[in-house]
């Protein structure tokens, strides 16, 4: 016999071994035969004075409302309201592309050129086919109902509405930069 398989065989044999060993110590029909007890319910416990309404002793209208504070559900979520139906809803409410920026995300977009002149700015960005699109002011573009904002000597900035965690809607900036030359 090789090296390696003595070393198996003893390793099975000691591992069987340990496994009788366990059986022999803790017999598995003992775990059943425990004996039920029953517990009587315990005593309910008493307030302190303080807070019985008997007492009349310190006790204001004040304080015994400040015992029992009802629950004001008021500036809470629901537990019990499903927020997938929320998103469901949000998603439903968005509106559809008028025009072929608004149907691309604002991470295929490439700012390739800005002018900035007395007459009016205008940017030039291209898109992940090549294609070049001229925006400028109040131009609609990205999926999120962005609009282009400013547009400045070497950037565009660009105002998408988001809808937060919570249902209320964001406004965020995204800025698209021209590339360094390098």
């Amino acid at each position: 016999m090789s090296k390696t398989r003595k070393v198996r065989t003893r390793r099975r044999n000691s591992g069987c071994l340990l496994i009788l060993l366990c059986m022999l110590l803790f017999p598995i029909g003992a775990a059943g035969s425990q004996e039920l007890v029953y517990k009587e319910p315990r005593e309910k416990k008493a307030l302190p004075e303080e807070a019985q309404e008997g007492s009349g002793v310190g006790n204001t209208p004040v304080q015994t409302s400040l015992l029992r504070a009802p629950f004001n559900p008021e500036g809470k979520t629901d537990p019990f309201k499903s927020f997938i139906a929320e998103q469901e809803a949000v998603e439903e409410k968005k509106k559809k592309p008028r025009t072929y920026l608004e149907t691309l995300d604002l991470s295929q977009l490439e700012l390739v050129a800005t002018v900035v002149e007395a007459r009016g700015n205008w940017a030039m960005v291209r898109d992940a086919k090549g294609l070049g699109h001229v925006i400028k002011v109040g131009t609609p573009i990205g999926t999120s109902e962005g609009v282009v904002a400013v547009i400045e000597q070497g950037e565009v900035v660009i105002k998408e509405k988001h809808t937060d965690f919570r249902g209320q809607e964001v406004i965020k900036e995204v800025k698209k930069k021209l590339p360094s030359p390098d």
